[in-house]
């Protein structure tokens, strides 16, 4: 990781908006607003006011880390619009980085787990891939309760991430949506 790197990352897939400062090879901020809504209209905001308030401007960032889930499916993909378009506007990378990546980073022997609906959880084990699992089929996996902790966690992997071969940053959803099709026959439109 390059020690000029100054990063914003920033997380709405839970039910809050998370920031965090990466500058001088360390997280030197974090900010989180709880909210279970309203991340769409609160995010940029908070985040001006966040760069501001330690004295930075948009064009002193270098790259972007967003979190890309798993989570709530319309927070992922609000958090992940807003960085691809930082980061084209800004002409800087931006990194995805999965809410599990980040736990593993904080504990990287364990199985991590975000709470998912219908007492299941998004589950990983060291080295595998991620899944959807009862609550009872992984009892000792490692949530995180402080989403300070975790924002800043997630900051640092998006540093130490290569900004050269990183991908777009992508919503991570490891179930299909919720939503169907209606099974209605469709009304006839009159003209």
């Amino acid at each position: 990781m390059p020690s000029d790197t100054t990063l914003l990352a920033f997380d709405t897939s839970a039910a809050h908006c998370a920031a965090a400062l990466f500058c001088d090879g360390r997280v030197v901020a974090t900010h989180v607003d709880e909210m279970a809504r309203g991340q769409a209209e609160h995010l940029m905001p908070m985040l001006e006011d966040f760069l501001a308030r330690k004295g930075k401007r948009w064009s002193d960032l270098t790259r972007i880390g967003v979190g890309i889930g798993p989570g709530n499916f319309t927070g992922i993909r609000i958090s992940v619009a807003a960085a691809r378009g930082l980061a084209l506007g800004l002409g800087i990378p931006a990194i995805g980085v999965s809410t599990l990546d980040a736990l593993h980073h904080l504990h990287p022997d364990k199985t991590v787990a975000v709470a998912a609906p219908r007492d299941t959880l998004y589950a990983q084990q060291p080295g595998k891939a991620a899944a959807l699992v009862a609550s009872c089929d992984a009892p000792d996996a490692v949530q995180s309760d402080d989403p300070h902790r975790l924002i800043a966690a997630l900051a640092e992997v998006a540093a130490l991430r290569d900004a050269a071969t990183a991908d777009r940053p992508k919503p991570l959803y490891i179930k299909p949506a919720d939503a169907a099709p209606a099974r209605d026959t469709a009304p006839v439109i009159l003209s």
